[in-house]
């Protein structure tokens, strides 16, 4: 049975897997199962740290994506936005965590590459890549 908390992210996380299947890849970098904390508020969840990775990836590819789209994307963000709305209702602190982790992913970029080139390309897709992963990873270890 999925965890509550889980629901809505672990669907946002089984669209970014099933975008990109070509990178899911089996859940063996993925820390032993731990007990979940029974929703807890103010309490990690043991996803915690996986979130807040796949947090600063949406970050970083929605930069990137922007950068290098010829029409305005908010797909990313707008992910991120439901991610933080189902998985941290009433949490501010565990909210504060994951939206820092979407800036710092945003704010790397873009204190880098401030016109499209070939690297720039390559990062997103890098990225895109290690998020379908990680959502994969998410899915199998905290889903049903």
């Amino acid at each position: 049975m999925i965890h509550n908390r889980l629901g809505r992210p672990l669907l946002i996380c089984i669209v970014l897997a099933a975008a990109f299947p070509a990178a899911a890849q089996p859940a063996a970098s993925v820390p032993p199962a731990q007990a979940p904390d029974g929703g807890n508020a103010g309490q990690p969840t043991p996803y915690d740290d996986q979130l807040s990775r796949l947090a600063e990836i949406l970050g970083s590819i929605d930069y990137l994506r922007n950068l290098c789209s010829p029409t305005p994307e908010d797909g990313w963000r707008g992910d991120m936005q439901q991610l933080l709305d189902t998985e941290t209702k009433s949490e501010p602190e565990r909210k504060e965590k994951l939206t820092a982790a979407f800036n710092r992913g945003y704010r790397s970029f873009a204190s880098v590459y401030t016109n499209c080139t070939p690297q720039a390309l390559v990062a997103e897709e890098r990225y895109r890549n290690e998020g379908a992963t990680l959502a994969t990873e998410i899915t199998a270890r905290f889903g049903n």
